[in-house]
């Protein structure tokens, strides 16, 4: 293999799941794709990515370094370099309470957001448009499912919105996997069936493997187990706190993800509390 196929890398920062896969790949990663922002990398049996210092962390993200890169190999030095863990969030039953009346304020004022997009047209009564138009009824159901604590019937209503959408993320995987992300937090609080949540997890899991993009099953199986985005994260964190001013901020850095990513994963953490 020539020279010139192979890049070096130094990151500044790197999510989790990106670290203990260059570990065990020892340092080298192949070029999944390539985008404006951010290039896709298999390393150590896992899908990571590359973007600039700077950018949204997750647990698969590594940062630092030319987002795109022209080799085929990426060789990744993380030296001494801590990972970012998503900070745990041990909710009580009186913090998911909270966690929803604080939701339901966010939600009253979402349309100070910006102008939602995806599944986040549902926050202010909007009409969901193309492609999404017919799964306003699909995404009711999860909602009402999730209300009513039923994994099976959400997992159903899950299923059919897997792929729904253009990008690497489809609307229908980042709004069904926030909402699982939201159950398996009420789960630790005692507020839901874990174990029920636990089991349509996987399958939803196994599905996403042959009805979406690898990219976006990837992501979405994170999101299942609890893993997303940082402003993700701090959105929960923040809203069970009872800090508006905080959420409020993560709530803005949420949405400004990719074309429509941030406002289905908004919508999508709503439905899971059942607050749609």
């Amino acid at each position: 293999m020539s020279t010139r196929a192979v890049e070096a890398v130094r990151p500044v920062a790197i999510g989790e799941i990106a670290h203990a896969a260059v570990l065990r790949a020892g340092g080298a990663g192949r070029v999944l794709a390539r985008l404006s922002a951010s290039t896709y990398l298999t390393v150590g049996g896992e899908i990571v990515w590359l973007g600039a210092a700077g950018s949204v962390l997750h647990p698969r993200a590594i940062l630092g370094g030319p987002p795109s890169v022209a080799g085929e190999i990426v060789r990744f030095d993380v030296g001494a370099l801590a990972p970012w863990v998503p900070p745990a969030l041990a909710l009580d039953r009186a913090t998911a309470a909270r966690l929803a009346v604080e939701w339901r304020r966010l939600a009253a004022g979402a349309a100070a957001l910006g102008a939602p997009r995806g599944f986040g047209a549902l926050l202010v009564g909007a009409a969901l448009v193309f492609p999404l138009d017919g799964a306003r009824d699909t995404a009711a159901a999860l909602a009402r499912a999730c209300a009513r604590d039923d994994a099976d019937a959400a997992a159903d209503a899950a299923h059919a919105l897997l792929g729904l959408g253009g990008g690497l993320t489809p609307s229908g995987d980042d709004f069904a996997g926030a909402a699982f992300f939201a159950r398996r937090l009420l789960g630790t609080a005692g507020c839901a069936d874990a174990a029920a949540w636990r089991r349509a997890g996987d399958a939803l899991r196994t599905a996403a493997t042959t009805r979406t993009h690898p990219i976006s099953a990837a992501l979405l199986g994170d999101l299942v187990a609890g893993r997303g985005w940082a402003p993700l994260h701090e959105l929960v964190a923040a809203l069970a706190a009872g800090t508006m001013g905080p959420a409020e901020a993560a709530a803005r850095r949420l949405v400004r993800l990719g074309h429509t990513s941030g406002w289905d994963l908004l919508a999508g953490l709503g439905a899971g509390l059942g607050l749609n």
